[in-house]
């Protein structure tokens, strides 16, 4: 052990469990969706993670919106996720539970609730402490492009 170790109290500076009853829902949210926080600094001394849930309600959407220079993955655990992204929100791609999702930084998005009977649910996790949610007004575009999520191990067949 080094000395920086070897001074810690592992009883409170350890592992830390956040129960679902001791979620913190006072944090930014965004029309359509209802976010909670389990991982940050007040309940769990997270210093560079935020992690938690978020639901969205049958056939329910998102407003526009992106998390500034924030990182974002998104755990789909049940339902259907459909996302919508650019600048009219002009690309569309689905996910269903085990999948996760990507939003980089300052990319404008809507989470749908793909299916009209089904809540869905989802893990989130961002790359910092910050709230950072820009609300934005677009005028979504009529016409999508449906993207079919590739990567060089799974080019797209």
């Amino acid at each position: 052990m080094t000395e920086a170790t070897a001074k810690r109290d592992w009883r409170h500076d350890g592992v830390r469990i956040v129960r679902s009853s001791e979620m913190d829902f006072n944090t930014p949210q965004t029309p359509g969706m209802t976010r909670a926080a389990a991982i940050n600094l007040a309940k769990a001394g997270a210093q560079k993670l935020w992690a938690g849930t978020v639901d969205v309600q049958p056939g329910a959407k998102t407003g526009a919106h992106h998390h500034g220079h924030l990182e974002s993955v998104i755990y789909v655990v049940s339902g259907r996720a459909r996302m919508r992204w650019g600048e009219r929100l002009e690309f569309t791609a689905e996910a269903e539970p085990g999948d996760f999702i990507f939003v980089p930084p300052y990319v404008p998005h809507q989470e749908i609730n793909a299916l009209a009977d089904e809540p869905l649910q989802c893990v989130l996790v961002r790359s910092d402490q910050e709230p950072v949610v820009v609300n934005l007004e677009i005028e979504p575009a009529e016409r999508v492009e449906e993207v079919r999520w590739v990567d060089p191990n799974h080019p797209e067949g």
